[in-house]
């Protein structure tokens, strides 16, 4: 079934020409002229649309104070909105980034960019809706677990794991994604030593999966394990993720950064530190990372 996508645009010709774009790549498409109508269409069918492209400026009801409706109802938390704006400070672009946009475009942006983007958030969405269909598989015995120790090595190794990691902290629906994405990142960065640069190429040519799988089997990587403890009091859950990688600049990434506001990724580790948990640490040269979820009764 094609993915649904809404574009919320006060401009006719941009959300034709758009729309047209859009169909072609196999996607449905549906269009709003302002942020108001958006949001009853929105709020009727919390359900229906996996991704929305909006405005910033727009009439009646602008991007940011629709973005802010959707990212605080918990209907539509995770759907990803890609934000468009002409000629935005790298300040506005930060606030809507903490706001909760998955991605700004300017305007005009070039197809293939628009593509791009539209593909990785949409695959991004998609991973997460299954994480959340997932939860609540685990039995109950794991209210009884205190301590336990854990190695993967696979990004199916990381999702399974998240999963059961959500499932302990008691509070799933909002740890899985934080817990799933640093997992991952001690695997791609870490263990199998994918930096920045080689990620944001590897995206873009669509070989990211690809290039994992090649140094998953490469004699230099494939011995590594990423290393995971969970310990639990009767008032915290706490998670250290430790791989054996050399580390990285692990304070540039806490935050949303203006360097990396048009990037394809870059984001997950401040996302998971602002939505995910109630402290992430990390320790020595970014190896280690501890997160602490405080339990609900």
């Amino acid at each position: 079934m094609a993915a649904n996508i809404f574009i919320v645009d006060d401009d006719e010709f941009f959300r034709s020409m758009t729309q047209g774009v859009l169909e072609e790549c196999g996607y449905s498409v549906e269009t709003a002229p302002d942020g108001l109508s958006a949001w009853e269409r929105i709020n009727s069918s919390p359900a229906k649309f996996d991704l929305i492209l909006l405005d910033k400026e727009m009439p009646h009801l602008d991007g940011i104070a629709l973005l802010k409706r959707i990212k605080s109802d918990v209907r539509l938390k995770d759907l990803p909105v890609v934000m468009l704006a002409s000629g935005t400070s790298q300040e506005d672009i930060i606030s809507g980034l903490d706001e909760g946009a998955y991605y700004y475009l300017t305007k005009p942006s070039t197809v293939a960019v628009l593509k791009l983007v539209i593909k990785n958030a949409l695959e991004d969405f998609i991973q997460k809706r299954e994480l959340r269909i997932l939860i609540g598989l685990q039995a109950n015995y794991l209210n009884l677990l205190h301590k336990a120790e854990f190695k993967i090595q696979t990004l199916s190794d990381a999702r399974d794991l998240a999963l059961f990691l959500a499932e302990a902290s008691t509070d799933p629906n909002r740890t899985v994604s934080g817990y799933s994405e640093l997992l991952i990142n001690a695997i791609e960065h870490g263990n199998l030593g994918i930096d920045y640069e080689e990620k944001s190429l590897l995206l873009s040519e669509e070989r990211w999966k690809d290039e994992i799988e090649i140094r998953l089997k490469d004699s230099c990587y494939c011995a590594r394990m990423v290393h995971v403890t969970l310990e639990k009091t009767t008032t915290t859950c706490i998670v250290t993720i430790a791989d054996q990688g050399e580390g990285f600049n692990w304070p540039a990434y806490l935050n949303f950064s203006p360097e990396r506001v048009f990037d394809l990724h870059g984001r997950g580790i401040a996302m998971s530190k602002a939505t995910s948990f109630d402290s992430l640490e990390y320790l020595k040269n970014g190896s280690v990372v501890v997160t602490t979820v405080q339990l609900r009764s």
